[in-house]
């Protein structure tokens, strides 16, 4: 795939609130296909460095080029959770200016069938990240009891028909396993009574399975747990969310480090005294009539964004 074909969403806003300094140090832990790297790079001067990761080993391979073609570009495969210590590592903590995380699955994950992410077209039911570990979907849902999988599509998808999805689940197991996405999504059609205008019927789930085997929401805790202490003072947080689970634990991860914690009733602190580690910044940013007209999956993207203090 050539990675300047690839369509960022909201590429503009992202590089606004990243304020990308020629000099600076920045961090894409979402590579993907390159597009928010090549922009960042692309404001970076020859001082400038960035640092990016993917979970995804075909993200990793497609990026190697870009890599071999730019020496400011560091290109590594790893999980939010292994970022701080291979930061902390290369003696970068507390000395990122930016970090941009875009959220979710790409549209390369979504348009491989082999993937098994979109019920959109018949492929083997896997859903993983990285391909090379963890548990497919096929296989946690092999292995899941009905109350478990009603509770993630309840959590994980918000899918309002979560235990009749379950049931019917359990009950085509029993027949023969459940191993590709064309049984699931025919599963889901049977199995949801209604329609949302716009939505297949089998929206909700796959998102719900997709975030468990990856431990998605996880992850996402883990990478804001760690980042006031690698981000420079006056350094750039931004997060670009796809649904509410990933927006909402952002909104508040932003709104408490704001707040600066808290703290005991009565306890004689002034304003200034409060231990604030963020500020918001620019507030919340959507795409664009004309950037969802060009790319319909930005359609539900949010951005925000936030900034160390000292």
């Amino acid at each position: 795939m050539d990675l300047r074909a690839h369509r960022p969403v909201l590429l503009g806003g992202s590089m606004q609130a990243l304020g990308v300094r020629t000099d600076g140090v920045y961090v894409d832990a979402t590579f993907g296909r390159g597009g928010h790297a090549r922009a960042i790079l692309a404001r970076l001067g020859p001082g400038g460095r960035l640092l990016a990761t993917d979970r995804d080993p075909a993200a990793i391979a497609a990026g190697a080029p870009l890599v071999a073609a730019d020496p400011r570009l560091t290109l590594r495969q790893a999980r939010f959770g292994e970022l701080a210590e291979w930061l902390a590592g290369a003696g970068l903590a507390g000395r990122i200016d930016g970090l941009l995380a875009d959220l979710g699955v790409s549209s390369p994950q979504l348009d491989s069938p082999e993937r098994g992410f979109s019920f959109s077209a018949a492929g083997p039911l896997d859903m993983r990240m990285d391909p090379s570990a963890g548990t497919s979907a096929a296989d946690w849902l092999a292995g899941a009891d009905e109350r478990e999988i009603t509770r993630v599509l309840r959590d994980y998808g918000e899918e309002r028909f979560a235990k009749r999805v379950a049931r019917a689940i359990c009950t085509a197991r029993r027949e023969s396993p459940l191993t590709t996405t064309a049984q699931l999504a025919a599963l889901c059609e049977r199995a949801v009574p209604t329609r949302e205008p716009g939505k297949h019927p089998a929206t909700r789930t796959f998102q719900a399975l997709r975030i468990q085997v990856n431990a998605e929401l996880d992850e996402l805790r883990a990478l804001l747990a760690n980042v006031c202490e690698l981000l420079a003072v006056g350094g750039r947080l931004v997060v670009i969310s796809f649904h509410s689970l990933e927006d909402r634990i952002v909104k508040r991860f932003i709104r408490d480090e704001s707040r600066g914690g808290a703290l005991p009733k009565g306890l004689p602190v002034t304003d200034d005294q409060i231990p604030r580690r963020l500020k918001p910044i620019g507030g919340v940013v959507r795409a664009s009539d004309d950037e969802v007209r060009a790319n319909p999956r930005a359609r539900s993207a949010v951005l925000r964004a936030a900034e160390r203090l000292a």
